[in-house]
């Protein structure tokens, strides 16, 4: 990295930002010049070019996060032409006053999802970018631009499916039982039934309209579904199985879902109950339970959990919450790099997302030069790649 910076002038400082755990490179850096003429000629010359086979983006360092957090000069590019870059995009909207970052997102194969970002310095640029290429072509396909908004801003899209998903389908049902069940909501044109890996049968079942997957899912979902027999042998404390019948959602929305249940886990019970520690580089065997056993002689364990995948196997991260401070800085001194099922362990302290970004930001932070715009005694501005 610095043989190529230093080649448009003299280089103050870089540093490649690394996860604290595994040194492995987070995929952006900082770079500081001497001179803020010699930045500039590097925004001008190196930006979009190709670092080992990536086009890297650079940008002037902000060190005031609050600028990207707000959404002010942001803007969101949809339906863009497959073969326009991050570069024919910054090309097309620099036109319009001082872009801050812009990028195309892409699938994980390099290819276009066919949007972007662009985020402006100032909300009266954004504004006419917005006013002078909505409705415009870019290549073969006419492009919508409007002001981004976060995922909790959005107004949710109304519902509109007919493929719905089926669980805790009684062992003794066929899918002949199945499309007499559903069949009366409108017509059915595909079904399965399968079973996971413990033998739990589940369903999918395609209406023809929404409206009958709609009526499906307020008339089934939470339908007993048991023998007398099996109401009798349920015990008390046990929570009966009904059937769940909900929209069939896409692998990513379950993942957010799976997400969003999750966080609270980790994060309301330590404030609540104690001191949570996070646990990494786990078994994908290991549970609730087996996690619990591997700390619990150092302390009462008001909660332990071990992250799960759709496929009910650990995802090599938990959480164990503990009652006192002394307990878990026992736990941690005992148990972190401790060798588990052949893996060291990585034990610290849970700490939120919001707050761990923020940690690693100033634990990378370019020095006192990298400053953003400006500068003077010979300061220069400072740039993030």
């Amino acid at each position: 990295l610095y043989e190529i910076f230093n080649s448009v002038g003299p280089v103050g400082s870089i540093r490649v930002c690394r996860d604290g755990v595994s040194r492995r490179s987070l995929g952006y850096g900082y770079v500081n010049f001497h001179a803020v003429s010699d930045a500039e000629r590097a925004l001008d010359t190196l930006n979009y070019s190709s670092i080992k086979g990536r086009a890297c983006r650079i940008m002037w360092s902000q060190r005031d996060p609050s600028l990207r957090k707000s959404g002010v000069g942001n803007i969101f590019v949809r339906n863009l032409d497959r073969n326009i870059d991050n570069k024919a995009l910054y090309d097309t909207f620099s036109l319009f006053g001082n872009i801050l970052s812009c990028k195309v997102a892409c699938g994980p194969n390099g290819n276009s999802r066919g949007y972007g970002f662009v985020h402006y310095e100032t909300e009266e640029a954004a504004k006419q970018a917005i006013e002078r290429v909505n409705g415009m072509q870019i290549g073969d396909k006419t492009v919508e631009v409007t002001r981004f908004l976060k995922r909790d801003d959005r107004e949710p899209a109304p519902l509109t499916y007919t493929n719905i998903y089926v669980k805790n389908v009684p062992p003794n049902f066929d899918e002949e039982m199945l499309k007499s069940m559903f069949g009366g909501y409108g017509t059915i044109t595909s079904s399965a039934i399968m079973e996971d890996a413990k033998g739990r049968k589940f369903s999918f079942i395609n209406f023809e309209t929404t409206e009958a997957a709609q009526k499906a899912v307020e008339e089934l979902n939470g339908k007993d579904l048991r023998t007398d027999e099996q109401k009798e042998e349920q015990k008390e404390d046990e929570e009966p199985e009904l059937l769940y019948v909900g929209r069939a959602q896409t692998k990513a929305e379950r993942a957010r879902e799976f997400k969003a249940k999750s966080a609270p886990v980790a994060g309301s019970q330590a404030r609540q109950q104690g001191v949570n520690l996070y646990v990494k580089n786990l078994d994908e065997d290991i549970t609730d339970a087996s996690l619990k056993e591997l700390f619990e002689a150092f302390g009462t364990i008001t909660s332990s959990v071990a992250m799960k995948d759709e496929k009910d196997k650990c995802k090599g991260f938990g959480f164990v919450c503990f009652a006192s401070p002394d307990e878990a800085t026992k736990a941690v001194t005992e148990m972190h790099l401790k060798v588990v099922k052949g893996k060291p362990l990585y034990v610290g302290l849970a700490e939120k997302k919001e707050a761990r970004q923020e940690r690693l930001r100033q634990r990378y932070q370019p020095g006192a030069g990298m400053m953003g715009k400006g500068g003077k005694d010979g300061m220069g501005k400072g740039m993030g790649k």
